[in-house]
């Protein structure tokens, strides 16, 4: 199976989107993995090397799809 990585930092937008994407994707398909870059601040590299700019952030099958701009990556460091 599939992972989808949904990376955010918990503002307004961020949250919204993640209720949005955790109810779309099939999960027969992908285990969803959301990940609060605010509360696990240690994962910011992984999301810049996953080619994440700026967050609420989708990463699928090694496509990153940048879902509105909350914040810079730059800015959760």
């Amino acid at each position: 199976m599939s992972v989808a990585v949904f990376y955010h930092a918990g503002c307004p937008v961020c949250l919204g989107a993640e209720q949005m994407v955790a109810d779309a994707i099939d999960h027969a398909k992908y285990d969803v993995e959301i990940v609060h870059l605010g509360d696990q601040s240690e994962r910011i590299t992984e999301a810049k090397t996953a080619g994440v700019k700026s967050v609420p952030a989708l990463v699928l099958n090694d496509q990153v799809f940048h879902i509105n701009f909350g914040a810079s990556i730059d800015d959760l460091a």
